[in-house]
């Protein structure tokens, strides 16, 4: 029996009414996707941390909510595992014709954008009357940051884009005046509404720079921490709690931090 027969048959057993797992029993497809983001993020966390001695463990563990995903659509006589892989396959082979096809590509950005020209005609192939959107498809689960980007590049390709990156530049400091016009007002409506826009400007311009915002807030999230940390355990080794000391002290902690290299 090959390895991925043996995890279906431990999947099937942990959903076996008799004596299978009670927890793996009561989940469902809504259930389940929390546990889905969070081991996606786990395997990132891994990746970022460099520690690539855990990553099999971390994908097993992503692997496992495919499998998990796949037992509840046989059960209930929607899918199988099968019908997974082979939407995988056909999807691998339909959108790489430059490997298994006739196409010719010359680098990594004609195969970007073919692929995406080829996902454009999926999602209009899939819509039966209604008005076809660019935007389609972009999920509305995605953490905020990395949709704005979804919804920025997909608008980008139809034109709906500043041609240099002096636009986004320019907007992300007009959206940050309007937030502090907002803020004046004191209106938290408005406040958060010009925030959002100030965030999206912000993600338009990380997008001009070729750079993932969410990739960049992780890494600043992780900074902070790091900074944050070496703040409290050099007040430990004094004998202090953060809440004992004055703004000053703690800037002087934190600038050690950064001299530090963390």
């Amino acid at each position: 029996m090959s390895d991925l027969n043996r995890l279906r048959e431990l999947m099937r057993r942990l959903r076996a009414p008799q004596g299978g797992c009670p927890w793996d029993l009561e989940q469902t497809f809504t259930s389940l996707v929390p546990h889905t983001v969070e081991e996606v993020y786990e395997v990132a966390d891994v990746i970022a941390s460099g520690e690539l001695a855990d990553l099999p463990a971390e994908l097993g563990d992503l692997l496992f909510q495919i499998l998990f995903y796949s037992q509840l659509g046989e059960e209930q006589g929607r899918f199988t595992l099968d019908d997974v892989m082979a939407a995988l396959e056909h999807k691998l082979v339909s959108r790489h014709p430059h490997v298994f096809g006739d196409a010719q590509v010359s680098d990594a950005s004609e195969v970007a954008a073919a692929w995406e020209a080829r996902k454009a005609g999926e999602r209009s192939a899939r819509r039966v009357g209604g008005q076809v959107s660019e935007l389609d498809d972009v999920p509305q689960s995605l953490p905020a940051l990395s949709r704005a980007r979804k919804l920025q590049k997909r608008a980008a390709r139809v034109g709906f884009d500043w041609p240099d990156v002096s636009g986004p530049w320019a907007k992300l400091k007009e959206e940050s005046e309007e937030l502090a016009q907002a803020a004046v007002s004191g209106e938290r409506a408005e406040i958060e509404a010009e925030l959002g826009d100030l965030l999206f400007a912000a993600v338009n311009l990380a997008r001009h720079l070729d750079t993932d915002p969410e990739a960049a807030l992780r890494a600043a999230n992780r900074k902070f921490e790091g900074r944050f940390r070496h703040i409290e355990m050099a007040l430990a080794a004094r004998g202090q709690q953060l809440q004992c000391c004055d703004l000053a002290t703690l800037d002087a902690l934190w600038d050690e931090a950064k001299r530090a290299g963390l």
